[in-house]
């Protein structure tokens, strides 16, 4: 099976990669033309744009000019280690070891509004760009113009070596959007993370966004091959609960948050 989270805003370039393995991104004609689109935009218009600080828009157009289509150690740094927003801190891919990676290199993939799709071990150079922007393309008006069936097509490519193939969505609505669901053909799983509220459950998104991550980290360390196997999770006081799931909802409770 294969898994899709989302990307995260806030990255880490400062803590060395733990592993010396990495791969090259598999869109960078793509990322290079938006890059392009990007680099024509002034300080003001990305602040507007992306609803930025001017420190951060500032940040970003620096990042924009210094990116370059040729990606190595010393530019870049793999995807799943440079991102660091609550998914990333549930699945805590700095303390996987080698093989553990490669493991998530076969079945994770990363949606992107830069890169499309990221493996975990794609090097990745530092930008912002969320899958809801609308930034204005040959494309289209947005992002979801410009990626159009790319990230389904994608997907669909990868999944051809499995048997029956599942798609684990772990990525938000803002990121799941990108993947034409009319083109896509694996059968697609979802996880869903409540907390306790008063006399009922309710997604609460900073808990469900590390849930994701930890459910990542449940499946490397398990192995998971099967759907079925996803009912075991039960990191951080969580526990499926059948009789609110379906068959491609699973859903997983919690009374105390830890």
């Amino acid at each position: 099976m294969l898994f899709v989270i989302s990307p995260a805003k806030a990255l880490d370039y400062e803590t060395p990669p733990h592993v010396p393995t990495h791969t090259q991104p598999l869109f960078v004609p793509q990322a290079s033309e938006l890059i392009d689109v990007l680099r024509d935009q002034s300080p003001q218009q990305l602040a507007e744009l992306m609803d930025l600080s001017d420190t951060l828009s500032g940040l970003n157009v620096a990042r924009y000019q210094a990116w370059r289509p040729k990606f190595t150690a010393k530019n870049a740094k793999p995807a799943v280690l440079a991102f660091n927003g609550d998914v990333y801190e549930g699945l805590d891919a700095k303390s996987l070891s080698a093989t553990q990676l490669d493991w998530l290199q076969q079945r994770l993939c990363i949606l992107s509004g830069l890169y499309g799709v990221l493996r975990p071990l794609d090097l990745m150079q530092p930008y912002r760009l969320e899958m809801g922007t609308r930034l204005a393309t040959v494309k289209g008006k947005n992002l979801y113009q410009f990626w159009g069936r790319q990230i389904a097509d994608y997907l669909n490519e990868r999944a051809q070596a499995q048997k029956a193939p599942v798609l684990v969505n772990l990525a938000s609505e803002e990121y799941f959007k990108s993947v034409d669901r009319k083109a896509l053909l694996p059968r697609v799983v979802s996880c869903v993370f409540e907390e306790r509220k008063g006399a009922g459950y309710k997604v609460i998104s900073f808990a469900a966004k590390r849930a994701r991550g930890l459910m990542v980290r449940y499946a490397v360390e398990h192995g998971v091959e099967r759907v079925e196997q996803l009912q075991g999770f039960d990191a951080e006081g969580y526990a499926y609960v059948p009789a609110a799931s379906e068959p491609d909802r699973l859903v997983f409770r919690r009374d105390t948050p830890q």
